[in-house]
């Protein structure tokens, strides 16, 4: 086997010499084949795949070349091959597995800089015939840098707070930056194979850094970008070049209004020039490099959907427009694609009516989307609203959203389209997500009509958006979630209780019986990125803590037998009863709950948590410390539950030890908190929380710090540790508060050896 797998690698690298030093047809044939079934099925030699494609993709420069321009114009066949054959998103799922989205985003930047700036009088023709122009292998390599960038996040998701969402981190500085520190060669690092892999193919494309600023271009379109997204398009001045290109493809996408008399130029420049009758589409199209094209893109798209808004411009005419500029370069999508993300956010757009005439209509399905809807979302409670609120069946989207949804559904489902639809298609998803209900359902319903086979996905899509403006629709999906994980109801998706109920195991009309109800766990999963008010999740998942703590001692323990057990030390069974198996619920309910505090906020929403969110619930009177019919253990076991929870919210968000960023901030945090206990056990604060609750939180805090994360206790103030042991010792918890003492550091030693003479004596 192993010398099967040396010969693959031998002949891998004669491909790889051929795609470099060969003629252009060897070059295109040696491309097709590296993307071919080496990539995408031979995984026992795909990690040296990645590796040859990646270095293709920054090709080095022939010895005799002289030329003025750019190297790479000479590799263009073979480039645009590589492009076009590892753009699915299954392929980049690979390079990203291997570590080469950095090397790939910065081979990706080079290309669009060169092919960017380069007027498109040349083109090449291929052995298949087909033609390849300057504009297509930019357009390629925009599309691909743009699916690793992630760009199409909604500008929702740029919002401000203590932890930004992982999108917003995803940028191309920050994939650049992880290139170049590839590139360090430190020797600790490249003892690590991985990281010598990584830093050979990073430093054979170049040995030195490289910034966003080393594209210029690049960096003029990504400025532009984020100006768009921050406000509205201004700044447009009459004579620039940017302004004359905004006319030249207002005149290539609407040549045919009205016979070429009425110009929608004015909108935008005030110019006084209009569109020609007698120009074919050749003419029209200006030969400028693609980066003046897509700089000049907002202001067009802005001056199309102002005159549609005014009436100079029929829906039909825009989408065809927009359609027609897309075509003609097709990197455009992308910025067409920011545009109207940026617009439909800002609510200064009239609505549209979806009505069949004007625009298209989702009455085909609407009621069928609606009925798929409820069955996915029968498991967890939630009502579904109505999709003809008032008994009106008009469906209506924002203009920008429903100009962008025309747009896209007049793309052909064929290969070529498919690179553009994957950049469009995430960001139309997320965009009708985020306006008010039912436009998620209403998109679904024009895209099934058109693409059948995506109707699963779409209508799961429109299921999740029920939560995204309802806060008690999420507050109910965490409450089942709970109950399935805990089997705490007769459901038969989460009878059973465990991972499996809480995630499922599949959804699909393909099932046996058609769409049925989606597991609670994975409907949270694809919700609760696009929750905008995370804070209320703190107080809302303590309480459905303590809720489900209840609900699993009236399960497992019989409630006439309540008042008279206490937990055993040893777990064993009081009658018939297994207070171990109770505990394990219990324990499972703390980690559900703290997963999904820490899935939902980070490391932000923990710090609340225990700062602020714990403090106040020990200090208040709640309801279910009232109950008084149930005796000590339902408390102490909540108090128990507490202490699980804060211990692995803290270590999911600062960790163990002391060797990640985060633990940095964890003494404050960990240290406060302790300080509140010592002072409530000091008597200088009155709690009014169960004392069976909190004498369990206390003990089992403390347990588990000692016993699970040692480095807290190193980190806590010598002082606060004794207070603390003070008081454990007053509730008779001495080999606690010894073992406490113990491994507090040198300033806790001493109290340490006296609390050992005193209790030898």
């Amino acid at each position: 086997m192993l010398w099967f797998l040396l010969q693959l690698q031998a002949e891998l690298e004669k491909i790889f010499e051929m795609a470099v030093k060969g003629a252009d047809d060897e070059k295109i044939a040696a491309a097709t084949i590296l993307c071919g079934a080496s990539l995408i099925r031979g995984w026992n030699i795909q990690e040296h795949t990645v590796n040859f494609i990646t270095r293709l993709l920054s090709p080095p420069v022939p010895t005799d070349y002289s030329g003025k321009d750019s190297h790479l114009i000479g590799y263009a066949p073979m480039l645009n091959v590589l492009l076009v054959g590892i753009a699915p998103v299954d392929c980049v799922q690979i390079f990203s597995l291997h570590g080469m989205v950095p090397q790939l985003a910065a081979s990706s930047m080079t290309i669009c800089e060169v092919f960017g700036s380069c007027a498109p009088n040349i083109s090449w023709t291929l052995t298949t015939g087909e033609d390849i122009s300057v504009h297509a292998v930019f357009s390629n390599a925009f599309a691909l840098l743009l699916k690793l960038w992630r760009f199409n996040h909604p500008p929702i998701e740029y919002r401000v707070g203590d932890v930004p969402p992982v999108g917003c981190q995803l940028t191309p500085e920050y994939l650049l930056l992880v290139r170049n520190s590839h590139l360090v060669s430190s020797g600790n690092m490249l003892k690590d194979p991985n990281r010598r892999r990584l830093a050979t193919v990073a430093s054979s494309s170049s040995p030195n850094p490289i910034f966003v600023d080393s594209f210029p271009k690049l960096r003029v379109w990504y400025r532009q970008h984020l100006a768009c997204i921050a406000s509205t398009m201004c700044g447009l001045v009459n004579g620039t070049l940017v302004c004359q290109t905004v006319d030249v493809l207002l005149n290539m996408m609407f040549k045919k209004i009205s016979g070429g008399s009425q110009s929608l130029i004015f909108v935008t420049s005030g110019s006084s020039s209009s569109s020609g009758t007698g120009s074919d589409d050749t003419s029209l199209r200006p030969k400028l490099p693609a980066w003046d094209i897509l700089e000049a893109v907002p202001f067009v798209v802005d001056a199309a959907l102002t005159a549609c808004a005014h009436g100079r411009l029929s829906p039909r005419e825009l989408c065809t427009g927009l359609k027609d500029l897309a075509d003609f370069l097709p990197a455009s999508l992308a910025t067409i694609v920011s545009y109207f993300s940026a617009e439909v956010t800002r609510g200064v757009w009239k609505p549209v009516f979806m009505n069949g005439t004007d625009w298209p209509s989702p009455a085909a399905n609407l009621s069928n989307v609606e009925e798929q809807i409820k069955k996915i979302l029968a498991a967890t409670g939630v009502d579904v609203p109505s999709l003809a609120a008032g008994g009106s069946s008009l469906a209506i989207l924002p203009l920008p959203l429903a100009a962008f949804v025309s747009l896209t559904i007049t793309y052909k489902l064929d290969k070529a389209s498919q690179r553009f639809l994957n950049l469009a298609g995430p960001a139309l998803e997320s965009l009708a997500a985020g306006c008010p209900w039912p436009c998620m359902p209403i998109v679904a319903s024009l895209w099934t009509q058109k693409a059948k086979r995506w109707s699963d996905f779409l209508v799961f899509s429109a299921s999740r958006t029920v939560f995204l403006n309802n806060n008690h629709a999420v507050i109910q999906l965490l409450k089942s979630c709970f109950n399935a994980t805990l089997g705490l109801n007769s459901s038969s998706i989460s009878s059973n209780g465990g991972i499996g109920a809480l995630l499922g195991h599949g959804f699909g009309s393909h099932f046996y019986g058609g769409i049925s109800p989606v597991a609670p766990g994975i409907l949270y999963l694809r919700v609760y990125r696009s929750i905008r008010d995370i804070m209320f999740l703190r107080e809302e998942i303590v309480s459905l803590l303590m809720q489900s703590i209840s609900d699993i001692a009236c399960n497992e323990l019989p409630r006439q037998r309540l008042n008279k057990l206490k937990i055993p030390k040893n777990g064993k069974k009081f009658g018939n009863v297994s207070l171990a198996a109770t505990m394990t619920r219990v324990k499972l309910a703390a980690l559900l709950g703290a997963s999904l505090l820490w899935l939902s906020g980070g490391s932000g929403l923990v710090q609340s948590l225990i700062k602020e969110t714990l403090p106040s619930w020990f200090l208040s009177v709640n309801s279910s410390n009232q109950e008084g019919d149930k005796g000590d253990l339902v408390p102490m076991l909540k108090g128990y539950a507490l202490a699980y929870f804060a211990v692995l919210c803290g270590a999911f968000a600062s960790g163990v030890d002391s060797l990640s960023m985060a633990s940095k901030r964890r003494p404050k945090i960990i240290g406060r908190h302790v300080e509140f206990i010592a002072s409530v056990l000091d008597g200088k604060i009155s709690l009014g929380c169960d004392p069976s609750t909190w004498h369990a939180y206390v003990s089992g805090f403390v347990s588990l710090m000692v016993g699970c994360t040692p480095t807290w206790v190193y980190e806590v103030d010598a002082e606060l540790l004794k207070r603390l042991s003070k008081g454990l010792r007053q509730w008779h918890e001495q080999d606690l508060a010894l073992a406490l003492l113990s491994i507090g550091g040198v300033g806790t030693m001493g109290s340490a050896a006296e609390l050992i003479m005193e209790a030898s004596s």
